[in-house]
């Protein structure tokens, strides 16, 4: 178990956040082209692009005005590993040039059934990846014929129509149980304060992102508190998808007027080596959109997630479980 004190009676709510998907897809003007082409060698059996250079990339370094870029490649809707490549990372330009070839071991009659999506990404020394813009073909109405289709073309690059869609594959869920404890005060009928329990039980079907390897961990934040000394996590289980946490997490000092402006963050991570990889989260609370007078983007609570809050309020002293979906989520900048 463990135990803190989140700091809500702030001079301002923040509603910022920033998202630590596998990727960043908000913070960056989609901006520039590609040169790439696209051919089917029939004597190898293989897709090939050629990922040649791109122009006028927006810049992650604002002030240096460069950016670190990657070109990657999926074959959709296979979202597995197998249907992922990249090219190296060209440093320190807007204007890369890789003259790579990233391969396909496919039947061409397959690919009428595919689409062929390239993106482009900044790499920062963090491994924190910032979307710089994609383009989408689609492989069933392609003519491999056309000579004219086997050239270099530039590409104006696009932002994602859809949110995160080659990333929003299942994520896996978490079991848990939720509990408010109000305090009563001796020669008071009402409590003034309380503690809210979260006992992280498990997760199920946590998503692979190294190969058969997953370290995963669970952190908690109760937003609006966004500070590093009340941020909770549980143990790393090491091996397996479906880690058992049977861990508790205790917050006190709520107020009854605290449980409507406040949100629990739980979310999943993969710890390899000196970096933490985002695998998935909740956020429960009652997703109004706003706390304490002021809008916010993270109070965005699913059905399920507020139908658990709920539950939890209105039976104070009992223990209210439910198996969530973990989801993408945008979190909240950690306060210093």
């Amino acid at each position: 178990m463990s135990k803190s004190v989140p700091a809500f009676l702030q001079d301002e709510v923040s509603g910022s956040v920033m998202s630590v998907y596998s990727g960043d897809f908000g913070n960056l003007e989609v901006k520039g082209k590609i040169l790439f082409a696209v051919e089917y060698v029939e004597s190898l059996k293989e897709l090939h692009i050629f990922v040649a250079q791109c122009k006028d990339l927006a810049a992650a370094d604002v002030k240096k005005q460069y950016s670190d870029s990657y070109v990657k490649t999926y074959l959709l809707p296979d979202k597995g590993k197998r249907h992922k490549k990249k090219t190296s990372v060209v440093k320190k330009t807007l204007n890369p040039v890789y003259n790579e070839i990233l391969r396909y071991k496919i039947e061409k009659q397959n690919l009428k059934t595919q689409k062929l999506n390239v993106s482009v990404w900044h790499r920062d020394p963090f491994k924190l990846n910032s979307f710089l813009g994609e383009v989408e073909l689609d492989l069933e109405t392609w003519d491999w014929d056309n000579k004219q289709n086997k050239q270099l073309r530039w590409y104006p690059l696009k932002q994602k129509t859809a949110p995160v869609a080659l990333e929003a594959e299942n994520r896996g869920e978490m079991k848990l149980a939720l509990q408010y404890v109000p305090e009563p005060i001796p020669g008071k009928k009402l409590p003034t304060t309380g503690e809210v329990h979260i006992w992280v039980k498990e997760c199920l079907d946590l998503p692979l992102l190294r190969g058969n390897h997953l370290n995963s961990f669970v952190k908690c934040t109760i937003l609006p508190d966004t500070s590093r000394k009340s941020r909770q996590k549980t143990r790393a289980v090491g091996k397996t998808t479906n880690p058992i946490f049977n861990h508790t997490m205790v917050y006190d000092g709520f107020r009854p007027e605290d449980l409507s402006e406040a949100c629990v963050e739980l979310t999943v991570w993969d710890h390899y080596k000196l970096t933490n990889k985002f695998l998935g989260g909740l956020r429960i609370g009652f997703g109004t959109g706003k706390s304490y007078g002021t809008e916010v983007d993270w109070m965005d609570s699913t059905s399920e997630e507020v139908a658990l809050w709920e539950k939890m309020v209105n039976s104070p002293n009992s223990w209210i479980e439910a198996t969530l979906p973990l989801r993408m989520l945008v979190i909240a900048k950690i306060a210093k």
